[in-house]
């Protein structure tokens, strides 16, 4: 498992556009046959990507956390982003996932594997961990159980349907607040007026780009923001100081994850499109 650091907001104006990168993109999770860890200091949060194929894959107990196993201290949400089914197997409890579909484990859970329905077109399995205090139930989730809303305009470019999976009335958690955003064909802006969330850090995964296309996120504090250039299946690392938003040159759909001091999801500071620059 890699450890990024999370620098400050001083080293981030310094920064080269591949120092940015190195810093807030993740790139390779995603790997067939294998499970991919990523910690990040903020929050202790780790990210991973786990790929079956011809057989099923356990997710490990990294050194880096000293535990006997993954969620001996944590609690870990899982999404499906590929294009195939599969299944998530928790302690001997086998969940079936199509894509979109979330699974909640909860903090205690001692054996996690995940299975591909079909090889030629696995599932493809994002999780994002962090501590956890107490233990909530496992669960799956399906889009359709999701509280949902359409936000956004046509008219900006900015349709979409925003799916909230683990929050305070759905699948309870300690601190992991997560959901799916899809984009209307047509539209391409997220996150739209932008704004931060100083009590929480946040991670948002790319997917659905079609082949060819980038998305365009911008970070940084308002008056100050930079841009990054994201593919299909790539994630990046929003700090608490860091707006984020974007706009790509195609539909898609983002994972976006929260972990911080509360689990409020309006507990956020907007930034005025007049303030940025």
């Amino acid at each position: 498992m890699d450890t990024r650091p999370m620098p400050d907001r001083v080293r981030f104006e310094r920064m080269t556009s591949q120092e940015l990168r190195q810093s807030f993109l993740v790139e390779d999770l995603f790997v067939d046959g294998a499970v991919r860890l990523l910690h990040w200091e903020a929050e202790r949060t780790i990210l991973g990507g786990a790929v079956p194929t011809a057989a099923p894959l356990s997710l490990p107990a990294p050194a880096e956390i000293k535990a006997a196993f993954f969620n001996e201290r944590r609690e870990l949400g899982i999404v499906n982003v590929g294009g195939g089914a599969g299944a998530v197997t928790v302690d001997g409890q086998l969940f079936e996932m199509r894509p979109r579909d979330l699974v909640y484990v909860g903090r205690g859970a001692r054996a996690v594997t995940f299975t591909s329905a079909q090889a030629a077109t696995p599932a493809r399995f994002y999780l994002v961990s962090h501590p956890a205090h107490a233990s909530h139930p496992t669960r799956r989730v399906a889009p359709e159980e999701a509280q949902t809303a359409r936000i956004g305009a046509a008219a900006n470019a900015s349709a979409r349907t925003l799916r909230r999976y683990v929050h305070a009335q759905g699948a309870t958690s300690c601190q992991l607040v997560m959901g799916v955003t899809d984009l209307d064909v047509g539209s391409v802006w997220n996150t739209v007026p932008p704004h931060t969330h100083v009590r929480r850090t946040e991670v948002y995964l790319y997917f659905d780009l079609d082949p060819g296309a980038v998305a365009f996120h911008f970070m940084g504090p308002a008056d100050g923001t930079r841009s990054l250039v994201v593919r299909d299946l790539q994630a990046v690392l929003s700090p608490p100081w860091s707006v984020h938003f974007g706009a790509a040159t195609s539909r898609y759909a983002f994972v976006w994850s929260m972990g911080g001091e509360n689990q409020e999801f309006e507990d956020m500071q907007t930034v005025g499109l007049d303030q940025l620059r």
